[in-house]
Formats: C-alpha cells, structure tokens, sequence
C-alpha cells in the first residue's frame, strides 16, 4: 500500500502510524551506535511517504502544511532522529514547488526523480566560519564560473540526512562577484565526499555529517537560484522542526503516564499517579502538550489558508511557534524524568534519549534570541 493511493488524512497517518511503529524497536540501537536508521527511509520510501509534497502535476500529493506537520509528529514520536531527518526533505520539497523558486525543468525532473525512487534533497549552508546561515554569513564555500558551467569546493556542517542524500542544495559565494548563489548537486558527482563527523550526543541517528566538494563540476543550469544571506522571508515549511518535538514530547507523556498509573511500590496501595505531587506532574505535561498542539496546528492552518502577502506577515508567528514548542518539549521531557525519577536515566529508558534529543531543537532555525527581538520589534510596530 503507498499512501500516494489513500484518498484521506486519516487514511494516510493511519499508514504512517503502522509504518512509523516499528521505528520505536530500532531507534535505543541506532543511538547507542551512532548509526544512521537505513531501515526506517527503506519503509518510508516504500510507502511512497517522500512524494507527499510533490505537487500534483508531477505525481505527488501536494499536501497541506497541516497534514505535512502531523505526519512528522506522527513519525518523531517513534523515532525523533528519523523525523528531523526526513522534514528537511519533505518541507523544502513542498516550498521549493509552490514557490516556483527554480527553473520549471530542474524541478520537475527533481520531482519526479522523488515519486519514481524517493530521491532525498537536503540543503547544505551551515559552516563552522559562519555559523547558523539564518544570521545572514556569507559562505566561504566558493564557485568559480567556467566555460560551460561551475567548479565548486568548500565544506558544509550539519548536513543531515548525509548518509543518503540524493541532492545537495549548496549555497556558495560566487567567484569574482558579491552574489551568492543555491547550486544543486548531484551525489553521484566526481568530487563530492562525506566526511563522518557528527558526534553529538543528541538527534545522534540524523547523520548529520560534513560534506565536502572537492573541484566539482557542475553544469550552468546547476545555479538554481541567487539568495541573500539571512534572507527574512517567512517560511512555513520551517514548522516541521516543532512539529518533530512535540512528537517527542508527547512520546515522553505516554512513557511518564504509563508509568505512573501501572508502578505500585510496595510501600503503597495504588500506583503513584494517585500521589498529588505526581498528578501535579502530569497535569503540568498535559497543560504543555495542549498548548503547543493548539499554537502549531493553529499557526499551520493559517498559513495554509491565506496569500503569500499575508503568510509574508507571519514570521514573528512562525518564530514564536517554534521557541515556545521547543522549550515546551524541554519542560515536559524533564517532568517525565521526574515523575519515573532515577530509572529514567537508565540507558535503557527511552526519556534519556528523549531528553538529549529535544534539546537539539535550541540549535535548529530559528534560534530564540533573533525570535524574541523580532516578537518585540512586531510590538513595537503595532504601537506606534
């Protein structure tokens, strides 16, 4: 069964749901080792999960946001290294074919490159010179015009999904020139590498490597796209990282509840969810979960109903989106641990992954200073 077949959302998450499951029994492996879940993208390019965001005319879906963010919560709940991953795909997949960004050609054989075989696309624009490239750096990565087309070289960090990308989207300042520009390369290409480096101790299944192009030769039509640095244009796409978290959130509600409502120490009748220092816990989770479903799908669904002129107006709502589901996550994962107390730091205990895992989500765009002091500037605005 491919979900491209189903005819509703129900359906489709119902799929995901089975599919996604099994994730759950593999994800305290791949943490442990570090190791890169090939099995969890087998499945979810088996059900053809994807083309989801494809446009139509190429043999996609086109799904709403809505329904974009839900699968991926449905998918982090079992595996959250999995879901981030396969959001980067899926949301500039979905951006890139409404926003008409690239040529119509390049595109449409990008597109129809992921419905055939479920090619992956990620970009690649963060360096350890400039950091995040949401503060607008200009990359050191460099291409270099020729006769017929570019060489490129340079290095990228945190290129998640590394291990079996298809494409890279690669920002590079453009030789001899102040413009920079998005280059998309094939992985197959002379010249390009992965080098393992990624060690972090949190989202450690993502691989989140370095690439690096070495005198890679890229064709004219290769240059998709002239960006600026920091470009401030709202991107909807960009809540499928919430929507990741929450999903481990509310893993770790279900782990903490459960727990709490079947363990009975000896010492009393009862389980502990009949103490109220520990219902105080799983109201104070629920509370949490409840706030940040309402924000999300709220925020989502406005941006699906409305026109680029309104959706422009929405970054400061797409940033206050993300910071308070993220340090809701962070909130409710340490009232989990609280509430199972010391077992949950057992290895064996998922909340320790869930832990390091929503802490990755400070470091993912964008990052809560430039949100708050774009929430004030939106104030002040308003006023005056």
């Amino acid at each position: 069964m491919k979900l491209t077949d189903l005819q509703t959302t129900e359906e489709r998450l119902n799929l995901l749901e089975k599919t996604a499951e099994k994730f759950a029994d593999r994800a305290q492996e791949y943490d442990e080792k570090g190791a890169f879940p090939f099995a969890n993208f087998v499945e979810l390019k088996a059900i053809h999960y994807p083309a989801l965001t494809v446009p139509k005319k190429y043999g996609g879906l086109a799904i709403s946001l809505v329904e974009m963010l839900k699968m991926q919560e449905t998918i982090a709940k079992y595996d959250g290294s999995t879901a981030l991953s396969i959001g980067w795909h899926m949301g500039i997949t979905k951006h890139l074919g409404e926003a008409g960004a690239w040529e119509e050609a390049t595109y449409e054989a990008f597109a129809k490159d992921v419905v055939e075989t479920g090619a992956l696309l990620n970009n690649a624009a963060t360096e350890p010179a400039t950091g995040s490239p949401t503060r607008g750096g200009k990359p050191e990565t460099f291409a270099k015009a020729t006769t017929d087309g570019w060489i490129i070289n340079g290095r990228k960090s945190f290129t998640t999904l590394s291990p079996i990308l298809d494409y890279f989207v690669v920002s590079a300042s453009i030789d001899g020139t102040e413009k920079v520009g998005n280059f998309l390369v094939r992985r197959g290409l002379d010249g390009v590498s992965v080098a393992e480096t990624w060690d972090s101790i949190a989202m450690k299944a993502t691989g989140s490597h370095d690439l690096v192009l070495e005198n890679v030769k890229l064709k004219k039509e290769d240059l998709v796209q002239y960006i600026t640095p920091g470009d401030k244009a709202a991107q909807g796409w960009l809540l499928h990282i919430p929507a990741c978290y929450l999903g481990i959130a509310k893993a770790a509600q279900t782990y903490a509840v459960d727990f709490a409502t079947t363990y009975s120490p000896s010492s009393i009748k009862g389980t502990i969810s009949d103490f109220p220092a520990v219902r105080q816990k799983i109201g104070e989770m629920e509370l949490r979960i409840l706030e940040s479903n309402a924000f999300l799908y709220t925020v989502a669904k406005k941006w699906d109903e409305n026109d680029e002129e309104t959706r422009q107006s929405m970054k400061p709502e797409l940033g206050a989106v993300k910071l308070s589901i993220v340090n809701n996550a962070l909130e409710t994962v340490d009232l989990a641990m609280r509430i199972v107390g010391a077992r949950s730091l057992s290895a064996k205990c998922p909340l320790q992954r869930y832990y390091r895992d929503v802490r990755a989500g400070l470091h993912n765009p964008p990052m809560d200073d430039m949100t708050i002091m774009a929430l004030a500037a939106n104030s002040i605005e308003k006023l005056t």
